[in-house]
């Protein structure tokens, strides 16, 4: 399988916009393929297309001659919208990708997922947890309109993933918050990151919901490349996450305070994520290589 040219939906938004770099960077020539005006000068070529429109979507793929997809173009966050368009939005859009890649003898996708599909992120309720850290093995319990959305696109990729006909290699990434470096300075570095400040924050419920995780940009946008080239068949889900908290806290202590009663497995000493990435390590070749801690 050659990848010489990927279709990136979504190429407008930051993700979308750190993917393209990457392909660029890498010799790739990449088509962005969005529903509004253009927002970036990093791709080879510029395709409006809406994504819910199953025909704009085998029209922009095809007249791109798109050997790979990096699926992002879907409704980033439940609370800006009503919860059926997020769902429908996010799980049709899937759809139409990947159908549409089949039938075009496109044979690698990767489509964006979320840490939500465990069932965290946005959910009001506390998250469920089995075991620590978490990985792809790991239940899911996704109740909110957006986390149902991405339980439902893993479904439908590798569904797809199993047709005779199929793509050769399907890839769900689930992914917490995504920062580049200015973000990550104003939200960590420069920050009181002690678990007694982050329990007098706003989004402290959301924080402990997604395991204080976070990943930066230019290591998500390595392993999406990383998965449009990837040699296994059929379908892999990968978690994508920093190698460390975004705590001060040792994270051993940081689980005895906050998830007691939660089974722990494996080295968490110093400040480990309570996000297991080993099977992106051990398939794809993929290592998170930011800190916040180093900068």
């Amino acid at each position: 399988m050659t990848i010489e040219t990927v279709a990136v939906t979504g190429g407008n938004g930051q993700v979308g916009r750190a993917v393209l770099a990457e392909l660029r960077g890498c010799g790739y020539r990449t088509v962005n393929l969005s529903r509004g005006s253009r927002r970036e000068s990093l791709a080879d070529e510029y395709r409006r297309t809406n994504l819910l429109d199953a025909g704009e979507v085998y029209g922009s793929l095809a007249s791109s001659d798109a050997d790979g997809v990096v699926h992002l173009g879907m409704v980033p966050r439940p609370d800006t919208g009503p919860g059926h368009v997020t769902f429908e939005s996010n799980v049709m859009s899937t759809y139409h990708v990947l159908e549409a890649s089949q039938n075009l003898d496109i044979d690698s996708v990767a489509v964006a997922s979320s840490m939500s599909a465990l069932g965290a992120g946005f959910d009001p309720d506390p998250v469920r947890l089995d075991y620590l850290p978490v990985d792809e093995s790991h239940p899911v319990d996704p109740r909110d309109p957006y986390a149902l959305g991405k339980h439902v696109l893993e479904r439908t990729a590798e569904g797809i993933a199993r047709r005779n006909a199929g793509p050769a290699s399907v890839s769900a990434v689930r992914f917490p918050i995504a920062m580049d470096d200015e973000q990550l300075r104003d939200a960590l570095v420069d920050a009181d990151r002690s678990l007694d400040a982050i329990r007098d924050a706003p989004f402290f419920h959301s924080a402990r919901n997604t395991l204080f995780a976070y990943v930066h940009l230019d290591d998500l946008a390595d392993l999406f490349r990383r998965c449009i080239e990837a040699e296994f068949g059929g379908y892999e889900a990968f978690w994508a996450a920093a190698a460390e908290t975004t705590v001060d806290l040792p994270t051993t202590e940081l689980v005895a305070e906050l998830y007691p009663a939660v089974e722990t497995r494996g080295d968490l000493s110093g400040h480990e994520s309570l996000v297991d990435t080993s099977k992106a390590r051990r398939i794809l070749g993929w290592k998170p290589t930011h800190s916040w801690r180093e900068r």
